[in-house]
């Protein structure tokens, strides 16, 4: 997740200093209904997996050799299908009850775990121990069966979590409205990806350039503002796929796979 991993990794350094042992909220999200494909209907009701139900954007600076060779939607959807067929439906949900166990139970199964492994790695990587309470078996199978009504009220996601913490938290901080980790980054940022993307375009031996068609990604730098369409989770536009194939690369060169 490129800049969420290493802004995270940073982030565990800096409490290591002052705490062995930190909770972290990972699964709340997934098991309370926080993520706006809960309840966006767009999201709510795309055909496939709700954070990336289209994965045209994953594909945009790929060769069109590379994009046939994947078959990317074959794998996906082969995928999603599989999953679908693994939900544990109560007797009778039809309509928005079952999609809502769908998507539940979708999130549970793939966001949650790729999200509990990030923060594991983050952690560790600096000796500290992240506990994850919400990630408990007994509040995750809990949580599957409370009705939808429950979890998102007059517009508010995560209602029930609020109303359970009304004694723990200020109202400042108990109703602010969901802020995805993290929200904003530095412009400079987006330029040191992009010159450094530049650069690699430039290097001959640059194992990664085997899978980019170096005309689209040529034209994508050119004019990176016209991308903003996410390609994973609510955050991941234009300069994080830049990333993400810069951290391929440097896998890649690190194991000799060229």
């Amino acid at each position: 997740m490129t800049d969420v991993d290493t802004s995270l990794m940073y982030f565990c350094a800096e409490v290591k200093k002052h705490n062995k042992v930190a909770l972290t909220g990972e699964c709340a999200d997934e098991i309370f209904g926080g993520y706006p494909w809960f309840y966006r209907k767009e999201l709510f009701y795309a055909d496939g997996f709700p954070w990336s139900s289209d994965i045209s954007a994953r594909t945009v600076l790929l060769s069109d050799e590379t994009i046939h060779r994947l078959d990317l939607n074959t794998y996906v959807r082969e995928r999603y299908t599989a999953s679908l067929k693994e939900v544990p439906l109560l007797e009778g949900e039809r309509g928005d009850d079952k999609r809502r166990r769908e998507v539940s139970y979708l999130n549970i199964r793939w966001f949650m775990q790729t999200l509990l492994d990030r923060m594991d790695r983050a952690s560790m990587s600096c000796g500290l121990e992240a506990r994850v309470p919400f990630a408990d078996h007994r509040i995750v199978e809990y949580l599957y069966n409370v009705p939808w009504s429950m979890k998102y009220q007059n517009g508010v996601e995560k209602a029930l979590l609020r109303d359970a913490c009304k004694d723990l938290l200020p109202p400042q901080l108990l109703y602010r409205k969901k802020s995805p980790y993290p929200k904003t980054y530095s412009p400079h940022y987006e330029a040191i990806l992009y010159k450094r993307f530049r650069r690699l375009l430039e290097h001959p031996e640059a194992p990664v350039k085997q899978f980019v068609d170096i005309k689209k990604a040529e034209s994508f730098l050119s004019a990176p503002k016209d991308y903003g369409k996410p390609w994973f989770g609510q955050l991941m536009a234009g300069p994080q796929m830049v990333a993400y194939l810069l951290q391929v690369n440097d896998w890649m060169e690190k194991y000799n796979l060229g």
